[in-house]
């Protein structure tokens, strides 16, 4: 077996292969640099300033501990005291368009770049962190410049949209997920949870929450290396992708009311791909009811669990692709995971598309014109976000099967049991069920749902690829 420090090289230098394979800008070019400190510069609150001073208002963020691009700030709080009033969510987005102008240097480069991208220990930004990281992100002390969505969830977890405005903001406290306790949050805040999660029941809604797929350092038998691991997400987690989600609804619902946006839209999970589910199902040794809906199965499964957080990764694998569809007056929008008309407004840090829904909703709710040059936008923006997406995805593949190879790699000749969840012209698509890797082997007389074993033949991290054969 090579010693932890030779496959970490091997790690380290697979990663900046991925950077220069799938030819992601990793620097920002200097006038991009210098557009983004003038910008950064720019004088709030003045007379030539859009936003109203809304300092006074208690905002808090809840992001990964380590997060220095903070898209979102939240206020939340109950309408009135009795059990049918309203909760009402103040939602404050980092306000981009006040530092990224049409046209401008930073502006290309972004059209360029499409979303952030990540990788395990890295990222490279959509916008230089001159913005992302500091003037632009919603970080505590100094007031910020953002545009604060006011958001009603009703008793049966409807969402409207009651106002858009650019403001001045102060995040009183930078919460991480690891660490926020019930106490640090505002007691709406649970309340807001749950009553979306009623509304996605009634709405048959089928999102389910993925874990973060991680490497860590491990050691067996006192002998360094790695391993792959989920980090499920916690009920804060969780309780926080809501205020997103409810908003995101709300702006889509009232774009769509005025016949202008960008819509997100996914199709369901087609009954091939549940049948390769429930196969990798069963290759976890998950007990899932015939007739259940993926929904429900998955919300039964407890959480945090490694059968789990598997079984929830193969579900992304399985999931039909998401893409972004101007408004059509002959077509309804719809994305299947939320089970609802849906855009992208609350990461404009991260996503080019955020910044132009965000404008076209400011325009909507304030009675204004839709500017021209963002109408254009949501024609273009489909076919570039379909660009960076596609890269960041791709990145995302290569990283996990980089990770795979140097978890299997010095196990050659081990024997592994399998289920096969597919079968195509290119042979058997199998699921390991320890550790969880997905496959292909070459198998003959086989069908989706057998139990089979299979020996690793290679697992080369130089090359990001694991290759098996069929034993017994």
């Amino acid at each position: 077996m090579r010693l932890a420090s030779e496959m970490l090289d091997d790690y380290r230098d697979g990663f900046a292969q991925l950077i220069d394979e799938f030819d992601v800008p990793k620097s920002f070019p200097p006038e991009v640099l210098e557009a983004a400190e003038v910008a950064a510069n720019r004088p709030l609150g003045g007379s030539d300033s859009p936003h109203v001073d809304r300092t006074d208002v208690e905002f808090l963020t809840l992001d990964p501990a380590s997060s220095t691009d903070l898209d979102q700030a939240f206020a939340v709080e109950m309408a009135g005291p009795g059990d049918d009033a309203d909760v009402v969510l103040r939602y404050a987005i980092a306000d981009v368009g006040w530092f990224v102008r049409h046209g401008d240097p930073i502006d290309r480069e972004a059209w360029k770049r499409g979303v952030t991208v990540y990788m395990p220990h890295d990222r490279v930004g959509l916008h230089p962190p001159r913005i992302a990281e500091d003037a632009g992100s919603l970080l505590p002390g100094a007031p910020k410049p953002a545009v604060v969505f006011i958001v009603r969830i009703a008793p049966d977890g409807s969402v409207s949209l009651d106002g858009v405005e650019r403001a001045l903001i102060r995040n009183r406290a930078k919460l991480a997920y690891s660490t926020v306790t019930p106490a640090d949050l505002p007691p709406a805040f649970p309340e807001l949870a749950r009553r979306f999660e009623i509304g996605e029941r009634t709405r048959g809604a089928d999102r389910i929450q993925m874990p973060e797929q991680e490497v860590v350092r491990v050691e067996h038998d006192g002998v360094p290396g790695f391993d792959l691991r989920f980090r499920p997400r916690n009920d804060a987690e969780n309780q926080n992708a809501a205020m997103s989600l409810a908003t995101n609804m709300a702006v889509a619902d009232a774009l769509h009311a005025a016949g202008t946006g960008l819509f997100r839209t996914m199709p369901a999970v087609d009954e091939r791909r549940i049948g390769r589910l429930r196969h990798s199902a069963r290759a976890f040794g998950l007990d899932w009811p015939k007739g259940q809906s993926l929904s429900d199965f998955e919300k039964s499964l407890p959480a945090g669990e490694p059968k789990t957080s598997a079984f929830q990764l193969s579900v992304r694998r399985a999931s039909g692709g998401a893409s972004y569809e101007p408004f059509d007056p002959d077509v309804k929008p719809w994305h299947a995971a939320v089970a609802a008309t849906y855009s992208h407004v609350t990461a404009p840090l991260r996503r080019l598309a955020d910044r132009y829904v965000i404008e076209a909703a400011l325009s909507v709710a304030n009675g204004d014109r839709v500017p021209e040059q963002t109408e254009q936008a949501f024609t273009d923006l489909p076919q570039a976000m379909r660009q960076g997406d596609s890269r960041a995805n791709r990145v995302d593949r290569a990283a996990i099967d980089l990770a795979e190879a140097i978890v299997l790699h010095g196990r050659e000749g081990e024997v592994f049991d399998a289920v096969v969840t597919d079968e195509d012209d290119r042979g058997a698509r199998i699921q390991l069920c320890d550790p969880a890797i997905v496959a292909r082997v070459v198998a003959r007389r086989v069908d989706p749902g057998d139990d089979i074993q299979v020996k690793l033949v290679n697992a080369d991290p130089i090359e990001r690829r694991v290759d098996f054969e069929r034993v017994g």
